[in-house]
């Protein structure tokens, strides 16, 4: 089941402050200095489609696959309201990234805002890894981002709480971090409160999203066992060397 189930409905509002362009532009980047031929990305854990929308107006085709249905959903609606030729250029399609199989080779493959580390154990990193192995064309590159362990340590997760709001809904978040330092992961319990502004009425959900952080010798460990090469890692958009105050890092992995 996916934790993103009635978080979905509320995901785009919750994030629309998240720079989606500027990131977009920084994969571009990464893509063009190290696979400038690319024609075909594979995106694993597409949420709602923002990156991948983005990518394929710089002429990129994209694949972008999910597990939760909800995320697919708004993914849908945004492609059918692009112009055709842009909608052409991308697909979406339900799948657990452990386990899809598309029969198909990308140029890249894709995994951004920490889709990784929602894979929480060796086994379901080694099975997202391999998907990654199995698309990729020979010598293709994957890019993809995680929680670096050296910061999480240093500067751990504590209780944050997010208000923002739309002509219809008023919505706080309140995120509760529980670590588990021996399974170097963290449960963030979100509480959500969504007013409807129209009737007054609050409605509430839970849930919880497990993340694993990681580190570069374990990263480098599991790709070795699925034969790709790490390339780099720096923080995630600044192309700063990842440390002690880098929460975000992003890893380029060449097949």
């Amino acid at each position: 089941m996916s934790v993103f189930g009635n978080y979905a409905r509320y995901y785009n509002l919750l994030y629309q402050d998240k720079d989606y362009v500027g990131e977009a532009q920084f994969i571009h980047r990464l893509i063009q200095s190290n696979a400038p031929d690319t024609a075909k990305i594979l995106e694993l854990g597409c949420g709602t489609g923002h990156h991948a929308i983005l990518l394929a107006k710089e002429g990129y085709h994209i694949h972008g696959v999910d597990i939760s249905q909800e995320m697919l959903n708004l993914a849908h609606e945004h492609r059918s309201q692009l112009p055709q030729k842009l909608a052409a250029r991308l697909q979406f399609t339900y799948g657990d990234i452990r386990q899809v199989r598309l029969n198909e080779k990308f140029d890249v493959i894709l995994s951004l805002f920490h889709v990784i580390s929602y894979q929480t154990t060796n086994e379901d990193l080694l099975a997202a890894f391999a998907t990654a192995k199995t698309h990729l064309k020979p010598g293709g590159i994957f890019i993809f981002d995680v929680w670096y362990g050296s910061a999480v340590l240093s500067f751990r997760p504590t209780v944050r709480v997010k208000r923002l709001e739309n002509e219809l809904i008023q919505v706080t978040r309140i995120a509760e971090p529980v670590m588990y330092p021996n399974d170097n992961s963290v449960d963030i319990n979100y509480h959500v409160f969504i007013k409807d502004k129209s009737s007054g009425v609050v409605d509430e959900l839970r849930e919880t999203h497990t993340m694993r952080y990681l580190f570069k010798s374990e990263i480098e460990f599991l790709l070795n066992e699925c034969q790709m090469q790490l390339l780099d890692y720096k923080e995630w958009l600044t192309n700063k060397i990842a440390g002690f105050d880098t929460w975000g890092v992003y890893f380029l992995v060449r097949a």
